[in-house]
């Protein structure tokens, strides 16, 4: 049976942005390989694990992390993927028990396009604060840049550079509620996390990836 037109070219632009996604992460696998290679690293948590394994992205960052034995995760998600040997369904914007932290604290902690996704501001911070407990010795998270021409979740160019109460609204008259949505999609900037950060007083550095010569995504990597 032959696929119709519109299901072969939903398809192909699937893979097509698949490809670069894939491609996007392991550069920023090859990041964080470089970060710690003179480091003494005997674990790595992973936050905002996905549960999806269908796509060849997919968990792509931790799983590409080198000369590490231990791999945990968190998510909101029941995670049953064999290459973690410790998970802990939750979400990240909640208190962690005692036993919570000693059991999951890593010298690795690597977020990859979750904050994004957690709801407003205060989720944020609170998602921030609870990696800086999780960390022994290194953290990394990375997001999306609000000001890359191209929106990488809708891939619709320039309208998310409005307020965001406008945009959400193009969104919705788009039919696009789900990203229209603040608890789904809240996308943020350099500076946006940088006011973040700053209150925690966390030493870390700000990297980027590019894509057609602008910074697509923002890493920022904390050190204890």
């Amino acid at each position: 049976m032959y696929k119709n037109k519109d299901t072969i070219y939903a398809i192909n632009h699937y893979n097509f942005f698949d490809k670069i996604v894939l491609k996007k992460r392991l550069e920023i696998s090859n990041i964080i390989n470089d970060l710690v290679k003179d480091i003494q690293i005997n674990d790595a948590l992973d936050i905002g694990t996905t549960s999806d394994d269908r796509n060849a992205s997919s968990n792509i960052v931790i799983k590409n992390i080198k000369n590490i034995e231990k791999f945990k995760c968190i998510s909101d998600q029941i995670v049953t993927s064999n290459f973690f040997f410790k998970t802990l369904k939750k979400s990240i914007t909640e208190e962690f028990s005692e036993n919570e932290l000693y059991e999951f604290s890593s010298d690795l902690v690597i977020s990859n396009a979750t904050i994004e996704h957690v709801g407003g501001v205060l989720n944020q911070k609170k998602m921030i604060e609870n990696i800086i407990k999780l960390t022994k010795k290194i953290f990394v998270i990375t997001t999306p840049n609000r000001f890359y021409p191209i929106e990488l979740h809708t891939k619709i160019p320039l309208i998310h550079w409005f307020p965001k109460s406008i945009y959400r609204q193009i969104l919705k008259f788009f039919g696009l509620s789900f990203y229209a949505n603040e608890e789904n999609l809240n996308l943020l900037s350099i500076n946006d996390l940088k006011n973040m950060l700053n209150n925690q007083k966390i030493v870390y550095e700000i990297k980027f990836i590019k894509l057609f010569f602008f910074k697509s995504n923002i890493i920022i990597i904390g050190k204890k």
